[in-house]
């Protein structure tokens, strides 16, 4: 019943323009969405579903006629005959955007064999890869990236974000799959090397910002971000669940980061991680940025949104994270949870949800908390492995 419901919002979420945020028509949810209309095409070759296939591929041709002239990706595109406006981000522009697509097109490309739409959207994969190299500013392969400038559009990551640098690796290391391009090989190895020196525990290799470094403790999770002004060491759930994707990291690191995980998840109502944690509470240092960063209301209160609220798209990198690990009755448990808040209200697929109250949160009917049970469910049944 669950993984019925789940595709059955993904078709009403399907247009001829590809996947919309949300069934429902609140605020700007009814459009294209780079990161949500890729996350639900994974699901939707997770599935083998030959609609929800064309949709994804749909999805990225929006995206894909869109692109900015210097290589930038809508965030969201309109598919009304009203309003067919390009964002290409709010406050700030939108890294993941960029990097999204890329995995996008890559892992439909090589799950359906279509080498022809491949090959079409190569030159629009390397223009991105370019803004991505100069999006670092510094030349020393990790990327800056505004406040605002990602997923977490209204929490306080900013300058070098552990998850906009592991995506970039997963987006660069999909098209060398296909490419097998020796530069983009030799490229993967310096990102790599920048992310375990800047981020990872006792790294005795040259960093960026040594006095920042020796001044946190890093210990069973790696902090979300650092910039000029020091490091930000709560715990970002989607970093840390990529990083388990991607097999970065010792054995020994990587066991303390699952068990650090499911002590978490367990320790909440929900059975589930908050996006981000410990939350902001007010008179915290950080809360004044929190409170500031939002264009029009304030969403982020303590444990709800991206401040300690719980989502099932997360929750279901998460459990992707756990089966790359061996973890497989681990990750079931994480679906069984994530198919129960997904159920509330006669499945309403809520966005997010406030993890100590557990009242619903965001947009209701919302495509990527479908998405999240169809790829968990689909990989534990298949081992799905993606590129």
């Amino acid at each position: 019943m669950h993984y019925e419901k789940s595709i059955e919002l993904l078709l009403k979420c399907s247009t001829e323009k590809g996947f919309v945020a949300s069934a429902q028509d609140i605020s700007n949810y009814k459009r294209v969405w780079a990161r949500d209309g890729v996350i639900c095409g994974l699901s939707a070759l997770a599935s083998g579903h030959r609609e929800l296939i064309k949709t994804f591929k749909n999805t990225l041709l929006t995206l894909a006629k869109h692109q900015h002239e210097i290589g930038t990706i809508p965030s969201n595109v309109g598919v009304s005959k009203k309003d067919e406006s390009v964002s290409y981000g709010g406050l700030a522009g939108r890294v993941d955007a960029a990097t999204w697509f890329v995995i996008g097109v890559c892992q439909y490309a090589n799950y359906t064999n279509d080498f022809a739409f491949f090959n079409d959207l190569k030159p629009k994969i390397y223009k991105v890869l370019q803004l991505l190299n100069a999006w670092e500013f510094n030349n020393k392969h990790l990327m800056y990236i505004p406040l605002s400038g990602n997923w977490a559009d209204e929490y306080i990551t900013d300058g070098y974000v552990l998850y906009d640098q592991l995506l970039r690796y997963w987006a660069i290391q999909s098209f060398n799959y296909l490419e097998n391009d020796q530069s983009l090989s030799s490229k993967l190895i310096q990102i790599k090397n920048q992310i375990k020196a800047n981020f990872f525990p006792n790294s005795n290799k040259e960093k960026f910002h040594d006095r920042a470094y020796n001044a946190i403790k890093i210990d069973s999770f790696l902090p979300c971000s650092f910039s000029p002004s020091g490091y930000k060491t709560n715990y970002d759930a989607f970093a840390n669940a990529l990083l388990l994707i991607l097999d970065f990291g010792d054995k020994k690191f990587k066991n303390k980061l699952i068990d650090y995980s499911l002590e978490l998840a367990e320790s909440t109502k929900l059975g589930l991680l908050p996006a981000f944690w410990p939350v902001i509470k007010p008179n915290d240092q950080h809360w004044d940025l929190l409170k500031d960063n939002c264009k029009y209301e304030f969403r982020n209160y303590p444990y709800e949104f991206h401040n300690g609220g719980s989502w099932a798209m997360v929750n279901g990198f998460f459990g992707l994270g756990l089966l790359k690990q061996g973890k497989t009755e681990q990750a079931k448990k994480i679906l069984k949870n994530i198919d129960k808040v997904n159920q509330v209200e006669d499945y309403k697929f809520y966005e997010n949800f406030n993890t100590k109250t557990t009242e619903p949160n965001g947009v209701p009917y919302c495509a990527w908390s479908a998405a999240a049970s169809v790829l968990l469910t689909q990989s534990i049944k298949q081992q799905i492995k993606f590129i």
